[in-house]
């Protein structure tokens, strides 16, 4: 919210938003394990028998780096650093000061939504995984935009879309892992890592379906 209005904002919030930004990671990396564990188990509990055991298996090693990224995340938690900010946060928010810029939030959230939009035009036939990783993100910021705004529909719309390019990124991400764990695992446990990146990518292709209408529902409300 502090990006999405920084033009009328005339304090300085550059430090903060980088300290944030560094906490966002920490939270960031045991979050993306968790939604990557959560899609994974699922589906190897679905395999059932032997390759479901075999999953759990080749699960083990995410796990481990969920562990491990978990206690980077509660020593940050606990840290002065973490506490320090909580108050500088709270202290900037009671402190901003208003730049006087004549824009309105309406404008502050035609700009960002235009930003989308030009995204979405700019996309080829048949985008890129990365390309629709960018389109979410800008569909994210201008759903921040309308926040400020208190465009409800432009929010709902915006989240929809925000929601399915989403899976869509889960989805890549999760192949990408699976690829990563059966290049290194046994035969039987790559055998099954190839089941499960066959439903990660009917997955995909089912959001890459799904993300033209969000979008069309969405630019009606911009």
């Amino acid at each position: 919210l502090l990006r999405a209005g920084r033009e009328l904002v005339a304090s300085d919030t550059a430090e903060l938003d980088e300290r944030l930004k560094e906490l966002g990671r920490i939270l960031g990396d045991v979050r993306d394990l968790d939604v990557l564990l959560a899609r994974l188990e699922a589906e190897a509990a679905e395999l059932g028998g032997r390759d479901g055991k075999r999953a759990e298996s080749l699960l083990a090693t995410l796990r481990t780096e969920r562990s491990c990224s978990r206690s980077r995340q509660l020593a940050a938690l606990r840290s002065d650093e973490y506490l320090a900010l909580l108050d500088d946060t709270s202290r900037a928010i009671d402190e901003l000061e208003p730049s006087g810029s004549g824009v309105t939030l309406d404008e502050v959230a035609d700009r960002a939504s235009a930003r989308l939009r030009k995204a979405v035009r700019k996309l080829p036939d048949d985008p890129a995984n990365e390309n629709l990783h960018a389109v979410r993100k800008k569909g994210k910021r201008a759903r921040y935009a309308a926040e400020l705004a208190g465009r409800k529909k432009l929010v709902r719309r915006a989240k929809k879309l925000q929601d399915v390019l989403g899976e869509h990124q889960d989805a890549v991400v999760a192949a990408e892992r699976l690829r990563e764990l059966a290049a290194g695992a046994a035969p039987e446990q790559a055998l099954v890592a190839g089941r499960l990146l066959e439903r990660e990518e009917e997955r995909r292709s089912e959001a890459r379906t799904a993300w033209p209408k969000a979008w069309r529902k969405l630019s009606k409300a911009i």
